[in-house]
């Protein structure tokens, strides 16, 4: 058994790893999900019944570990103090002073919302990538997160220390009244 093992390590260890890189695109990540399917295929070895379908019962394996970590909560709740905001997005407006208030509102989106704003705004997801990560369509990502955005905006524009043009561009925030 201890052999079996061996040569898979030999034949499928960095054909795997791309493997798993390639759908998790963290290298920690994908390292730790990495050994955790070699410790699976080592304790399951005994149910495969035809060695022929060696290979493909491996990547049903890693694919299997690869969803779990997916479904995992603790991978779709992302503390938003854990991003670094921007300090300033353009000439014409000091974003920096909204930091806290976006913070704020941020928080009190649904957990779909925030997931949306927060994986593409911060952590730099493309729509594909989140509606793979989400396993929901493209053109669902898509309306997510432009509702989320939208939503956002909409929040933010209610404050009354912020001023806004009739377009919806920021023209002015005063930090004295939160």
């Amino acid at each position: 058994m201890k052999n079996e093992i061996h040569t898979i390590w030999l034949d499928l260890n960095e054909e795997l790893y791309h493997f798993i890189l390639g759908k998790i695109k963290d290298e920690q990540v994908a390292k730790d999900i990495h050994q955790e399917v070699f410790l699976k295929i080592q304790t399951k070895i005994h149910q495969l019944q035809h060695t022929s379908k060696l290979t493909s019962w491996v990547y049903q394996i890693t694919r299997n570990t690869i969803i779990d970590h997916f479904r995992k909560p603790s991978f779709n709740t992302i503390a938003i103090t854990d991003f670094d905001m921007p300090e300033e997005q353009s000439g014409d407006f000091d974003y920096s002073k909204l930091t806290n208030c976006i913070n704020q509102k941020i928080e009190q989106l649904s957990a779909q919302h925030k997931e949306a704003i927060v994986l593409t705004t911060f952590q730099e997801y493309s729509q594909k990538e989140l509606a793979k990560h989400l396993n929901i369509s493209y053109s669902g990502t898509k309306s997510r997160v432009q509702k989320a955005r939208e939503i956002l905006k909409i929040q933010l524009l209610s404050c009354p220390n912020v001023a806004s043009d009739q377009t919806g561009k920021l023209l002015d925030f005063d930090n004295n009244e939160e």
